[in-house]
């Protein structure tokens, strides 16, 4: 239990930098192309067009200045957050979508992603459980 005291902090801030860059990358991926990307938001058939489009201009940018904040440290705490209900609420919409059998692309990293939704979902979970890990040390920490 000791060792993991130890290692918790470095593996949060290690975890931190991928997670950031990470979502930098999907946002800047999606920010360069937001015609198509509204269009994977659409796909899921959860939100009016409007929405959608609105979603799809405003959300890359802010996976991007959150992933930044982890990175670098600035406003950690609410990025982190944020970050998580984001993954949170792209589990749902992703599951959603596979429960109602939509042969979609998630649009997670741009319509380049390939990956089926069950990998999606997969991915989500592990970036969900990291951002869980980060949040926990950091509450740990805090104490």
């Amino acid at each position: 239990m000791a060792l993991f005291k130890k290692i918790a902090p470095l593996a949060s801030l290690l975890l931190s930098v991928i997670i950031g860059a990470l979502f930098i990358y999907a946002g800047v991926v999606k920010a360069l192309d937001p015609a198509r990307f509204a269009q994977d938001v659409s796909n899921f058939r959860l939100l009016p067009w409007t929405v959608g489009t609105i979603v799809a201009l405003y959300l890359p940018w802010l996976e991007i200045l959150c992933g930044a904040a982890l990175i670098f440290r600035k406003l950690h705490t609410g990025a982190l957050l944020i970050l998580t209900g984001l993954a949170f609420a792209f589990l749902v919409a992703l599951s959603s979508a596979k429960i109602r059998g939509l042969d979609i692309s998630c649009g997670c990293f741009g319509h380049a992603n390939s990956h089926s939704l069950t990998v999606s979902i997969l991915i989500d979970v592990g970036i969900l459980a990291a951002l869980i890990f980060i949040l926990s040390t950091e509450l740990k920490q805090e104490r």
